[in-house]
């Protein structure tokens, strides 16, 4: 026998941008459906693997509004401070430094580093507890959208009337192919590697964006000690690197002795004696941008809208961005007895996320251009712009907060509102 479901919202998709603005809408009280294909089973914290999410201050609001963020089993690792440099690997970074003190703006961290399993884990145990939502793991949708509503039909049997169809897929996503969204690509003929190394010294929450010529590198820090390493190397921190593709499929081949050493090569000596622990990820670096958000009752959220240089580690945070805009725009309209997935909420919506998307997507291409160069002149002038920006207290207060999340217009859930619910 057939089971129909009736929902305001579906997500196709239940990576951490999905399952969260499952939980959001759920939360506010609109009955909520999120498909994935793979199970979500309750777990147990497995065995770290290397990868970790910086989450903005904005992104971690979000998160508590959600029942998500209080639901970590591990200890998200504060970022209290971050220092921006200019280098060349094996050489010591340039003394014309940048740093930020949360301190100097926000009783609060920039952001937190949160362990892609402890994330997981969190999400997981939220999602099977709220009333309003209904989880369909593992499961593969056959999704029909006309202008009225969405009918989505479940590889389970299941068959559920949706007002609103979220892709939540990833950046390959079938439901933005299904509806012709056009897409513009830029390969930026990089790798982007991430992963985890134990040391010697406490980073004490400081963050390090190192410029090197052929791609940024950035150190990020974990919680500890405790969680990791052993007693000679008790503190712990993420990398995310980036490097042109031929030299980064070379590093990708060493063995961690000698991996290491080339991490060590690019971070510098003041944290230590480091060894990686956890594996190593890697994916191929390129820009992507949509033509549009939306179509007929269809919204595209995360990497499904678009994909950003890793140079400032703002890619998930974009899309924790796209949640609280779909959400305050569906929960409003749901609350006042509208249509959540209609095209007054679906063009609102567009409207909030676009300039923010193309300014940040047109930021980042910026700076991978100026830093991406070991050209002298060059080299010396971002130098000195650095050192510039170090002494300019508003626009460095300026910077600091876009860090953290808080541009211009950043209210709502991002900026720790909670969640108000009624009928529907």
């Amino acid at each position: 026998m057939t089971s129909t479901f009736d929902v305001a919202a579906c997500v196709i998709g239940a990576g951490p941008v999905g399952a969260t603005l499952a939980a959001t809408l759920a939360a506010a009280g609109l009955p909520t459906a999120v498909v994935d294909s793979a199970p979500l089973p309750p777990m147990a914290l497995p065995d770290f693997d290397g990868r970790a999410y910086a989450i903005a201050l904005t992104s971690k609001r979000l998160l508590a509004s959600a029942g998500i963020w209080d639901r970590l089993p591990a200890l998200p690792g504060p970022i209290h401070r971050i220092r921006v440099a200019d280098g060349r690997p094996g050489e010591p970074a340039s003394r014309l430094a940048l740093m930020f003190d949360a301190a100097e703006v926000s009783a609060e961290p920039f952001g937190y580093m949160v362990e892609a399993r402890s994330l997981r884990v969190a999400l997981n145990a939220a999602l099977p507890r709220l009333p309003n939502l209904q989880v369909f793991a593992p499961a593969t949708a056959t999704v029909e959208r006309r202008a009225e509503g969405a009918t989505v039909r479940l590889s389970t049997g299941a068959v559920l009337n949706a007002r609103l169809v979220i892709a939540a897929e990833g950046r390959h996503s079938p439901l933005r192919r299904q509806a012709g969204i056009r897409t513009t690509t830029l390969d930026y003929h990089q790798i982007g590697m991430v992963g985890a190394f134990a040391h010697e010294v406490p980073h004490e929450g400081v963050a390090l964006e190192q410029f090197l010529p052929n791609g940024p590198f950035a150190q990020l820090p974990l919680a500890g000690p405790g969680n990791f390493g052993t007693a000679a190397y008790p503190h712990a921190s993420a990398f995310v690197w980036a490097d042109r593709t031929a030299i980064a499929q070379r590093m990708l081949a060493l063995d961690d002795a000698a991996f290491g050493r080339e991490l060590a090569r690019r971070l510098g000596p003041h944290l230590g004696a480091i060894r990686p622990i956890g594996r190593r990820w890697s994916y191929p670096l390129s820009a992507l941008l949509v033509d549009r958000w939306t179509d007929t009752r269809l919204a595209l959220i995360g990497d499904a809208a678009h994909g950003v240089h890793p140079i400032a580690g703002q890619g998930l945070n974009l899309g924790f961005r796209d949640v609280a805009a779909l959400a305050e725009e569906m929960i409003a309209a749901w609350n006042a007895g509208g249509d959540p997935g209609g095209p007054a909420v679906l063009a609102r919506y567009q409207a909030r996320r676009r300039p923010d998307t193309l300014l940040m997507l047109s930021g980042m291409h910026a700076l991978e251009r100026l830093f991406g160069n070991d050209f002298a002149p060059v080299r010396i002038a971002r130098r000195l712009g650095i050192a510039a920006v170090d002494r300019i207290p508003g626009l460095k207060k300026a910077f600091a907060r876009q860090a953290m999340g808080m541009g211009p217009g950043v209210g709502g859930l991002l900026a720790g509102q909670k969640l108000g619910t009624s009928g529907g």
